[in-house]
């Protein structure tokens, strides 16, 4: 059983459901310790006070808000575990919403909520079976570490998640990144939507979701451990430096996926771009671009 991080209550309605929270995370990341490269001894860092000019203990050690550069107020945990805020011990459930309404960019880590204890289970599974049933997801209020959260409350198997989420203030506008006004014709928006079919997966299972990164890190460790060299990266493909045919680059990129799914290649379903457009473009390789037999689309 993985660790308790939180332990409270979910409220709903006058329900009350008592939950312990454990992370629904592993970390299978590779970690380093600093080290001092002359001996390999470990370089650790000391909390050492300001105006004393020695290191401190952990139990000399508290929170403080700095009012001015001369004030500071003192915070103790205790203090804010006794906020007098509904949601200091409990996830307050305040609406419920289709889960297509939420935009993925608020959603944060996720945690288990586990019932505590067989009081629990029935006001547990009542409130996670009516989330199915409705097909909706809970968004709720709680306060952990200092500050109140939004979350989200949802169904995984036969397990309630709690997503943190964050607060609207907190997402940044992302209309100064829009790029200028282009035009795209309808032939490269079906390449482009040609390909996203041939990409298309049921499942996210197989080598294409595999962390390569940290093999990699753990074959280097291994090589350097037995003292022979490490895998040397492929070189990156060099850039020819010219204008992309945008027509081109989705057709071979339908077929280069189409052969890496053991389809046939020849049958891209990409239109060709109309004459006149790539010799614009590119009027030096009219006749450079592998064409393809056409097909006519499928209805959706």
């Amino acid at each position: 059983m993985p660790r308790t991080i939180w332990s409270g209550a979910i409220s709903f309605g006058l329900v009350t459901v008592p939950i312990h929270v454990v992370s629904a995370t592993e970390d299978h990341s590779i970690h380093f310790h600093r080290v001092h490269l002359e001996d390999m001894a470990r370089v650790r860092t000391r909390k050492v006070c300001e105006l004393e000019d020695r290191e401190v203990a952990t139990s000399e050690i508290g929170k403080g808000y700095e009012i001015a550069r001369d004030q500071v107020v003192p915070i103790s945990d205790e203090e804010l575990r006794d906020l007098p805020l509904p949601t200091a011990k409990a996830i307050e459930i305040v609406a419920f919403m289709p889960w297509e309404s939420i935009d993925p960019i608020r959603i944060g880590d996720g945690y288990y909520l586990a019932p505590d204890g067989q009081v629990a289970a029935k006001p547990y599974v009542l409130l996670r079976q009516a989330l199915e049933r409705s097909s909706r997801v809970a968004v709720a209020r709680y306060a952990w570490s200092g500050r109140e959260r939004l979350g989200l409350l949802r169904v995984r198997g036969k397990a309630i998640v709690l997503h943190a989420m964050r607060w609207p203030d907190e997402i940044r506008d992302p209309s100064e990144l829009t790029p200028p006004p282009v035009e795209l014709s309808e032939e490269e928006i079906d390449g482009a939507l040609a390909l996203m079919d041939t990409m298309t997966r049921d499942d996210l299972e197989g080598d294409d979701f595999r962390d390569t990164y940290t093999e990699a890190v753990a074959e280097l460790i291994e090589a350097k451990r037995e003292h022979r060299e490490p895998p040397v990266a492929p070189e990156p493909a060099a850039e020819s430096g010219q204008l992309v045919d945008l027509m081109a680059a989705l057709q071979q990129s339908v077929s280069k996926a189409k052969e890496s799914r053991g389809e046939n290649a020849e049958h891209a379903d990409v239109h060709e771009m109309p004459k006149k457009r790539a010799a614009k473009k590119q009027p030096a390789k009219k006749t450079t671009a592998k064409k393809t037999a056409r097909k006519p689309r499928k209805s959706a």
